[in-house]
């Protein structure tokens, strides 16, 4: 997406407690169990968690490292005050930078062919070294081949031309990672905005199916994961919305913004046919930028913060496994609209950096639990902007998030979990205040919340 459409992203869509999307058979059954449970009266059944370490290593962030005014030593100090997991670096990249900062962060690195790039064999040779380190999480297409063409194979693609060198050059890309004895594990992440193809060139699928009639055949494989830049806004749809960014995650046609479904389910382009809406709701799929520009009469630094924190947890939530939001620091080398970063060009932070640091610092943990305990907690009455996403550390704490998403007209919603049963100890915190907790309770089996428009953590110890 280039800049003129870095306006601001927005959708709507009635919305349904669930567990992580991407669980069709799951889904149902769960839904089957909520009905019941709600014909008879009892809301309150056992949501299993997720890893808190699992959500922390999905939060990345879009960085040049080493370039447009980014230095190394300033982007290791920016990742370790944030919390971040991953980088996505675009283009190759200065490797022994990289791997200095993988060394003094544990940061990995998205590394692809980046906006017009076409060179597989140096970024085969740059993933074999980062991946030698423990630095490589995954390789990605080309990046938004609709504002930046390709030439591959002495034909030019992409942009208003055919996107059949695209596709061949991502094919190509997926043949060179998986037939790699080393690389072969990595996943390969497909290009962004496939939903702008001219022509069907198949790229609306990771593996183009039997009678896709698309101009590649069928059974080229192109990648292991779906991969958008869904901003949580759109210029079709301006100024703030209700659920904004449980909206921009969502991977149906409900989704207003460049989501899941305009590239993948029917092209927005061209409507070409790809998955169906069942289909996608399993797609593996990852979010490589996204992000919400601070810009006078539309979003303020303290909304940007707040959305920042709602998109990463709205995303894992509703099965994303990777999201990078633009950008960790703002663009000093070029014009327009550069209020976009965690950090200004100065490396000043904003709100969106502290509130992300003070997030990641209560969630912290060491390790991923093995088996995720369960929860019998319940939000009866819970209103359409208010979400959960139930976490669990690896010393068994449960660490249960609930956000609003109150951002059209303000306001705040008193709820009252229901934790379905006595525990001696809970703790509250709230990123928007600080990393300790702003509330102890004992002996409770209730929790009463004012929300609005950011996430508040519930801890509490496994054992009653």
């Amino acid at each position: 997406m280039n800049d003129a459409f870095k306006n601001q992203i927005a959708c709507n869509k009635p919305l349904t407690r669930n567990s992580a999307a991407g669980n069709s058979p799951v889904l149902l059954f769960a839904t089957l169990i909520a009905v019941l449970f709600f014909l008879t009266g009892n809301s309150t059944y056992a949501e299993t968690a997720a890893s808190a370490d699992d959500f922390l290593n999905s939060i990345g962030v879009n960085s040049s490292i080493n370039s447009r005014g980014e230095t190394v030593e300033d982007t290791i100090k920016c990742a370790k005050y944030l919390g971040v997991r991953w980088f996505r670096i675009g283009r190759g990249g200065n490797v022994p930078d990289l791997l200095e900062i993988q060394k003094q962060t544990g940061v990995r690195f998205c590394t692809g062919l980046g906006s017009g790039g076409a060179d597989i064999a140096k970024l085969i040779n740059d993933g074999k070294q980062l991946a030698a380190a423990g630095a490589l999480l995954a390789f990605e297409g080309n990046n938004e081949p609709n504002n930046w063409g390709v030439k591959y194979q002495g034909e030019a693609g992409g942009q208003r031309n055919s996107w059949l060198p695209v596709a061949k050059l991502q094919r190509d890309l997926y043949s060179a990672v998986k037939g790699d004895p080393v690389l072969k594990i990595y996943p390969v992440w497909s290009l962004s905005e496939g939903g702008a193809q001219t022509d069907n060139a198949g790229l609306q699928f990771l593996t183009i199916p039997s009678g896709a009639g698309t101009l590649m055949p069928e059974g080229t494989k192109f990648a292991d994961y779906a991969n958008c830049h869904n901003y949580i806004g759109h210029p079709t749809w301006p100024k703030l919305h209700d659920n904004q960014a449980w909206i921009a995650a969502d991977p149906t046609s409900a989704c207003k913004v460049d989501g899941l479904y305009g590239n993948y389910g029917k092209t927005w382009m061209k409507k070409f046919q790809g998955y169906s809406e069942a289909e996608l709701l399993k797609l593996p799929r990852v979010t490589t930028e996204a992000g919400r520009l601070i810009l006078k009469g539309d979003t303020t630094e303290e909304q940007q913060a707040k959305l920042n924190l709602d998109f990463y947890l709205a995303q894992f939530k509703r099965g994303w496994s990777y999201t990078a939001i633009y950008l960790l620091r703002d663009r000093s080398d070029e014009g327009g609209n550069q209020q976009w970063g965690f950090y200004r060009a100065d490396y000043t932070l904003r709100k969106a950096a502290l509130y992300l640091h003070n997030l990641t610092a209560i969630l912290a943990d060491t390790g991923s639990i093995p088996t995720p305990g369960q929860l019998n907690y319940s939000i009866p009455n819970q209103p359409a902007t208010v979400h959960d996403l139930l976490l669990q550390k690896s010393d068994g704490k449960f660490e249960l998030v609930v956000w609003n998403e109150r951002f059209a007209l303000g306001g705040s919603d008193d709820v009252t979990v229901n934790l379905g049963g006595d525990y001696a100890t809970v703790k509250i915190y709230d990123p928007t205040t600080g990393t300790e907790a702003v509330k102890i309770l004992n002996n409770v089996n209730l929790v009463a919340l004012s929300l609005s428009d950011h996430p508040v953590i519930i801890e509490i110890l496994s054992d009653k």
